[in-house]
């Protein structure tokens, strides 16, 4: 990092993080007691405080990362400054916890961005700190900076085993995947994506390989045609039956072998993914979260995917494979159709906003839900158009993990869509300085939106007199 970059990103996270502790302080003064999934969270952790490290509240599905951590740190605090009484693990203290948690993302970014994209020196210091500024301030992340919940803590723990697997740290990356797991179980799948990195860069030198001894000009690692596509198919099946190369690839990554293993006795003793209340949290194939999640990624990545530019591409691309796209459209009406689900919580709870896009615009009228699926498909083309710098299996690798970690997804939340959205803007291009302060500003909007509403617009339930807020 040169002089003038490091100044400059000094200064960003400072302001980003001073600004960040003047609206925590407007979130508690108006919002003093627990709200939302705090009110297992809070207590939880409280119990932990004190001692009971045995009491559970079965209401909660995460393990107790965030209670194990959060007493971790603000024990000792408490024991250097002389603090005593409530103040120690109040709503507030706990909630400071996630704030230091976002400034760690903030650099976590930062230092990822820098490392994916050290070969482009077309990309200035400035367009480093500008994106990491950006993505630090992803509005459904950020939001959740100002609450006790597991977000932040699962986002840093999974960016920082994804920049020890870029480095090549791959027990740290394994250790601190682990950490990822115990604030949120379904982290293990980007615990595996660390795995498909390594994996993927030893698919692709021998690709490039394969391809000098064929001398096949037409191919390449990185696009192609459909008939490119199963010749790579074919290659990837072959590599991977190849014993000598599965034992090169296990040497590499056998601390996340590790952890999966792990995982997978932690499902069998605790008779599935989720603890405390499985009923509400059951798994299942709603493949249609991949279109709510590309639809979700489109509108937060409108300058890089809703552009002129991809518009004409896509017709293009829609007039050179006709079949091809007929095909995917037939398939994704039918899984629309077949594979629509809607968790109980989506239609009972009014302070989401997901109740309101749901009934909005889903429940306008039965066909909407297929009429989107045109929508789905240029989101998806233009998803994948973005990657194209990155190696076809690199691609593949984020798929299978993205497949993993949205469909099996009964409940529309768009905070589960957080990591996968993350990792994705992470790995696209810069974009033009111009479009890239038009996305800030856009965050900016919507985030000052959200904190507007939740601060301002409050409303109450005939059933229950306590003050409710609106929030992601």
């Amino acid at each position: 990092m040169e002089r003038y970059e490091a100044y400059g990103f000094s200064g960003a996270m400072s302001g980003a993080f001073l600004l960040s502790c003047l609206l925590f302080a407007a979130v508690s003064r108006r919002q003093r007691g627990p709200y939302m999934d705090e009110v297992f969270h809070v207590p939880q952790a409280q119990a932990y405080c004190h001692g009971r490290f045995l009491q559970w509240d079965p209401m909660i599905t995460t393990l107790p990362g965030l209670y194990l951590l959060s007493v971790g740190v603000v024990k000792p605090a408490a024991w250097l400054l002389g603090w005593t009484g409530s103040v120690v693990c109040s709503v507030g203290m706990l909630r400071f916890i996630n704030l230091l948690f976002s400034a760690g993302n903030f650099y976590l970014l930062y230092l990822l961005l820098f490392k994916i994209h050290q070969k482009n020196k077309a990309v200035s210091g400035f367009q480093r700190i500008l994106s990491a500024l950006t993505l630090a301030a992803f509005p459904t992340l950020y939001f959740f900076t100002f609450l006790y919940y597991t977000d932040p803590g699962s986002v840093f723990f999974t960016l920082f085993s994804y920049l020890m697997c870029l480095y090549g740290n791959h027990k740290t990356a394994a250790l601190l995947g682990f950490c990822g797991f115990m604030f949120r179980q379904t982290n293990i799948v980007w615990t595996v994506f660390c795995a498909g990195n390594v994996v993927a860069e030893k698919l692709n030198e021998a690709w490039k390989i394969e391809l000098q001894k064929k001398k096949d000009e037409k191919i390449s690692s990185r696009k192609g045609s459909f008939s490119d596509l199963t010749r790579i198919l074919q290659f990837l099946v072959k590599y991977l039956l190849s014993p000598k190369n599965l034992v090169t690839l296990t040497a590499l990554t056998w601390p996340y072998i590790i952890l999966v293993c792990l995982f997978f006795v932690f499902v069998f003793i605790n008779g599935g993914i989720v603890v405390g209340d499985k009923s509400s949290h059951e798994a299942c194939l709603h493949f249609p979260q991949l279109f709510y999640f590309l639809s979700f990624t489109a509108f937060f990545s409108f300058p890089h995917l809703l552009t002129p530019t991809k518009i004409r591409k896509f017709l293009l691309s829609l007039k050179k494979y006709p079949v091809q796209y007929s095909l995917v459209t037939v398939i994704s009406l039918f899984l629309v159709w077949k594979f629509t689900y809607v968790h109980k919580y989506l239609l009972a709870d009014n302070r989401h906003f997901t109740f309101y896009v749901w009934r909005k615009v889903f429940q306008r009228h039965e066909l909407v839900k297929y009429l989107l699926v045109p929508f789905y498909l240029f989101a998806g083309w233009s998803f994948a158009d973005t990657l194209k710098s990155k190696s076809i299996f690199w691609i593949l690798m984020y798929f299978v993990c993205l497949l993993a970690v949205t469909v099996p997804q009964k409940l529309l939340e768009f905070r589960y869509f957080i990591l996968a959205f993350l990792i994705y803007r992470l790995n696209i291009p810069f974009l033009p300085l111009y479009r890239q302060l038009l996305e800030l500003a856009f965050y900016i909007l919507v985030n000052a939106v959200t904190f507007y509403l939740f601060l301002n617009r409050t409303f109450q339930w005939e059933s229950s007199g306590e003050v409710q807020r609106f929030m992601w």
